[in-house]
């Protein structure tokens, strides 16, 4: 059996705002890491959980960041691009950049890009990449 999972799973999960559903919730990540169903994710929904974290639930960086990890690492996730978004989440936990730029800028390295058209002074931060403005 195979499920998409959405945001809002993974906030009750994270948060346990709800006991009810954290306790649904968690049910479903031990069947997935006992195997018994597959789960997948996208990475749209990855830079939403860490939105709403920080922004609604104030949640601090750090924190966000070692929540998402776990997540990031379940065992019978699939999230294509795991391995950008695992890299994007050390270098977001490491500097003072936005999630998506560090997810941009893992992507470029990735893709052997180093330079980037941006107004995003974020990207001056990070080595290797040699930001123009037009």
């Amino acid at each position: 059996m195979k499920k998409f999972v959405d945001t809002n799973i993974f906030l009750r999960y994270l948060t346990k705002d709800d006991p009810s559903k954290y306790a649904n919730c968690k049910d479903i990540f031990r069947m997935a890491m006992e195997g018994k169903i597959a789960l997948a994710t996208s990475g749209m929904v990855i830079a939403e959980l860490i939105w709403t974290l920080l922004s609604y639930y104030k949640v601090p960086k750090a924190d966000v960041v070692g929540m998402v990890s776990i997540i990031v690492n379940t065992e019978n996730l699939y999230i294509p691009d795991k391995d950008i978004i695992a890299d994007a989440l050390v270098l977001y936990g490491r500097r003072n950049i936005d999630y998506i730029d560090a997810y941009n800028a893992v992507c470029m390295k990735h893709y052997d890009y180093n330079e980037i058209y941006s107004y995003d002074r974020d990207f001056d931060s990070v080595e290797g990449i040699k930001r123009e403005e037009p």
